[in-house]
C-alpha cells in the first residue's frame, strides 16, 4: 500500500483548520462576555489545547480507536501512542484513504480539543479554574471518549447502524447537554454582563466558519466527491441558518442584530455537521432553515425556563447537534454516500429511529454524567466562584486584565 500524497496533504490542512477553531471559539466567547471576564473564558479554550493534547497522547487516542469492537470503550493497547511507528503508519479505520496513522491521530485530536471548550460558554463567570481543569480531564474520559469509540471507532452505535458524519452527537450534543447540566447545577450568575466586543464575536465566527470546512469536509478522511459535498453542504446550511435567524429576530426585535446573524451561522454549522457527507445538496438549505428557526426557539424556551445558559451553548450546539442527527435520519441517501443510511423520505423508517434513539440516548447520558461529575468535583474543590470574585474574574482568579 502506497501513501496517498493528495489525501495526506488535504488531511493535514483539515487538521490545521480544525485547530484554528479553538482560538476562534475563544474570541467568539470572549466578545460575548463582559470586559472584566474576557480572559477567564478565553483561557479555558486555550487550556484545552494543551491539556487535551497531553491526554490524547497518554490515553485518548487509544480509548477512542483501539479494541473494544462493538463496545462502549476502547482499550489501552495504544496508550502513549506506543504502537505508532514505521510499521504502523497506516490506519485501517481511515477507510482506504492511505494516510499515515499520525495524520488521523492529529486530526481527531483537534476534535477532542474543541469539544469540552464548547461547554465553557454555558457556565461563564461562575466556575473556578481548578474545578474546570478537573472537569476538562474527567469529562473526556467518561463522555467524549466513549462517544467517539461508539460512533467512529468501530463501537456499539456504529455497528448498530447509527451515523454521525462529523460530530452531531460526538461533539455538539455531548457538549450542549453537558452545558445544560452545568447551568442547572450551578444556577444563575450573580452579575449578568453584556457582550462587550461584537467585533471579537465576528472574528470568532469567521474563524469557526473557516475552520468548519476542515471539520466537516475533512471527516471523509480523503478527497473525493463526498469531501466536496460536505464542504458545499456546510456553507449552504450555515448561510441559510444565518439569514433565517437574522429575519426571525428582526421580526421580533424590530431591528436586525449582528450578533443574531453570527449566532445563526454557528447554529447552522452545528446542525449540518452530522449530515454534511450523507445528505444530498437540496437538503442542506432545509437543514439550515430548520437550524435557524429551531435553535432560535430553543433559546426562547431557555429564557422562559430561566436557565442561565450565558452564551446559549445548549440552544445552539445541543439542540443543533441533536436536530442534525434527526434530520440526517430524514434525508440520508445511499447514492450520496454508501456508508450512510436510508433516510425516512427514501425508504423504511429503521434508520430514522436509530438516529433518534442514538441522539436522545447520548444526549441524556451526557446530561446525567456531567451533572454527577460536577457534584463529585464539588466534594473535592469548590466549583462555584465566590460572590466578590464573580464581579471580575480576570483579576480575582488570574491576576490579569484584558484591558488596561
Amino acid at each position: 500500500m502506497h501513501l496517498n500524497g493528495a489525501n495526506t496533504g488535504f488531511m493535514l490542512l483539515a487538521a490545521a483548520l480544525v485547530m484554528i477553531m479553538t482560538p476562534g471559539l475563544a474570541f467568539f466567547y470572549g466578545g460575548l462576555v463582559g470586559r472584566s471576564n474576557t480572559l477567564t473564558i478565553m483561557i479555558q479554550s486555550f487550556a484545552s489545547m494543551g491539556i487535551t493534547t497531553v491526554m490524547w497522547w497518554v490515553v485518548g487516542y487509544s480509548l477512542c480507536f483501539s479494541g473494544g469492537k462493538d463496545g462502549v470503550f476502547g482499550n489501552l493497547h495504544n496508550a502513549f501512542l506506543n504502537h505508532v511507528g514505521v510499521n504502523a503508519i497506516y490506519q485501517p479505520q481511515a477507510g482506504g484513504s492511505q494516510i499515515p496513522l499520525s495524520v488521523l491521530i492529529v486530526y481527531q485530536m483537534m476534535f477532542a480539543i474543541i469539544t469540552p471548550a464548547l461547554i465553557t460558554g454555558a457556565f461563564t463567570n461562575r466556575v473556578t479554574f481548578k474545578s474546570y481543569l478537573i472537569f476538562l480531564v474527567v469529562w473526556q474520559l467518561v463522555v467524549y471518549y466513549p462517544f467517539v469509540h461508539m460512533l467512529w471507532g468501530g463501537g456499539l452505535l456504529e455497528q448498530w447502524g447509527a451515523r454521525d458524519f462529523a460530530g452531531g452527537i460526538v461533539v455538539h450534543a455531548s457538549a450542549g447537554f453537558a452545558a445544560l447540566a452545568s447551568v442547572i447545577y450551578l444556577g444563575k450568575r450573580r452579575f449578568v454582563d453584556q457582550p462587550h466586543n461584537i467585533p471579537f464575536i465576528a472574528l470568532g465566527t469567521g474563524l469557526l466558519w473557516f475552520g468548519w470546512y476542515g471539520f466537516n469536509a475533512g471527516s471523509e478522511l480523503k478527497v473525493d466527491h463526498v469531501t466536496a459535498l460536505a464542504f458545499l453542504n456546510t456553507d449552504l446550511a450555515a448561510s441559510f441558518a444565518a439569514v433565517t435567524w437574522l429575519f426571525v429576530e428582526w421580526w421580533f426585535a424590530k431591528k436586525p442584530h449582528f450578533v443574531g446573524l453570527l449566532t445563526g451561522a454557528v447554529a447552522g454549522l452545528a446542525t449540518i455537521t452530522p449530515a454534511a457527507g450523507y445528505v444530498p445538496i437540496y437538503a442542506a438549505p432545509i437543514i439550515g432553515i430548520a437550524a435557524g428557526g429551531v435553535c432560535y426557539a430553543a433559546i426562547q424556551l431557555k429564557n422562559r425556563f430561566k436557565w442561565d445558559d450565558a452564551l446559549d451553548v445548549w440552544g445552539v450546539h445541543g439542540v443543533g447537534g441533536l436536530l442534525g442527527i434527526v434530520l440526517l435520519g430524514v434525508f440520508a441517501r445511499l447514492v450520496v454516500n454508501p456508508n450512510g443510511g436510508v433516510g425516512l423520505i427514501y425508504g423504511p423508517s429503521t434508520f430514522f429511529w436509530k438516529q433518534v434513539a442514538a441522539g436522545l440516548g447520548c444526549s441524556l447520558y451526557a446530561f446525567v454524567i456531567s451533572y454527577a461529575l460536577l457534584m463529585a468535583i464539588d466534594l473535592i474543590v469548590p466549583v462555584r466562584t465566590g460572590e466578590e470574585a464573580e464581579r471580575g474574574l480576570d483579576e480575582a482568579m488570574h491576576g490579569e486584565s484584558a484591558y488596561a
